[in-house]
């Protein structure tokens, strides 16, 4: 394959233009819901810090419409609630004058606390990145597409080709934006956007199971490439689902994600 792009996003300033590695399973003229939800966070984290030191606690993202591979979207950010100890951002991405994608994350001021010994809880994915097994999706080809060259994963249990929970590490290949290292909420944004899709009680070829939304609650910063979700989904038999993973990273337990589903055959 050559002349795959070498990020997610390629551009400048506000306009940010999807590459195909952003490209998803289900039509690959569009985006997979990971690379925007990243791109959202990283507009949260570059919104005016007003001179404290935040961490996100929540990024509440809402997928509006189809996001194009290679149109231009333009990035915007405002600060809602203003605080010393909370403040509340929300982003958007416009594709013209349609808003594709938005987020409202809920900032904490970040401070050193030496907590009793017990509080943090030890838990761990059933296997570490080393000992868990890398998985090849069968639906991807030789395309650019996220799933396919964007990210790399590793199953502790479960895998692509099983129906049902499972638990996998994620690691995505190539930065959000070219010339950036991805942080590690971008990680965990990019990573999260996953749990139905390696968690799914349905058969990719005969289902749709899309998530018009995605809700990262967050203990701490994430640390490291890797993010571990432990994923499960349960569908309602109503044309609707809800997805949720336990995410990790190879400090331990690190937050929560949620995915309400759109189910219906294809």
């Amino acid at each position: 394959m050559t002349g795959e792009p070498s990020a997610l996003f390629e551009g400048s300033g506000d306009r940010w233009a999807p590459t195909e590695l952003s490209a998803g399973p289900w039509d690959p003229a569009h985006c997979h819901g990971g690379p925007p939800s990243a791109l959202l966070a990283r507009a949260v984290e570059h919104h005016d810090a007003e001179g404290v030191q935040w961490q996100v606690a929540r990024l509440t993202i809402e997928l509006l419409r189809p996001i194009r591979v290679g149109h231009p979207l333009r990035v915007t950010s405002t600060t809602e609630r203003s605080g010393r100890r909370i403040s509340v951002v929300t982003a958007s991405l416009i594709d013209g004058e349609s808003e594709v994608a938005g987020v409202r994350a809920l900032r904490i001021r970040r401070r050193e606390d030496d907590l009793p010994d017990g509080v943090v809880p030890p838990g761990s994915m059933p296997a570490s990145v080393e000992e868990s097994r890398p998985d090849v999706a069968d639906f991807t080809d030789d395309r650019p597409s996220y799933v396919g060259h964007a990210c790399e994963f590793r199953f502790a249990s479960g895998g692509w080709n099983s129906l049902g929970a499972c638990a996998v590490w994620i690691h995505l290949r190539h930065p959000v934006v070219a010339g950036e290292h991805p942080s590690g909420l971008q990680r965990v944004a990019a990573a999260a956007d996953f749990g139905n899709g390696v968690s799914a009680d349905v058969d990719f070829n005969s289902w749709l199971y899309i998530n018009p939304d995605l809700t990262i609650h967050l203990a701490r910063p994430a640390h490291g490439e890797w993010i571990g979700l432990s994923a499960s989904s349960h569908l309602g038999g109503t044309g609707t689902g809800l997805a949720h993973s336990l995410l990790h990273d190879d400090n331990g337990p690190l937050g929560l994600s949620l995915q309400s589903l759109l189910v219906e055959p294809r």
